[in-house]
């Protein structure tokens, strides 16, 4: 399919500027659907498993950082009651 400058004038001049146009951009539109349909569709669905993944991740993170933080809060406060029942009382 070797179109030539010659050729696209004379397709032009038979069917109009707009006809012609149209359909050139009707090809662009339908190129462009085809990659997003078989190129990006997939990676974005790759990519937001991978996302939920880390997300999942990080809750898990927080779940263990909330824990380990009572931890040391229950320690502190033990120590501190040790400490204020081996005062001497004044």
């Amino acid at each position: 399919m070797d179109l030539d400058l010659a050729k696209i004038a004379e397709i032009v001049n038979q069917y109009g500027f707009p006809i012609v146009s149209a359909v050139g951009m009707s090809y662009f539109v339908f190129f462009i659907w085809k990659f997003v349909a078989n190129k990006l569709v997939p990676i974005i669905g790759e990519a937001s498993g991978v996302l939920i993944a880390l997300i999942d991740r990080i809750r898990m993170l927080d779940n263990d950082l909330i824990r380990l933080q009572q931890k040391v809060n229950v320690v502190l406060q033990m120590k501190e009651e040790h400490n204020n029942a081996n005062k001497p009382k004044t």
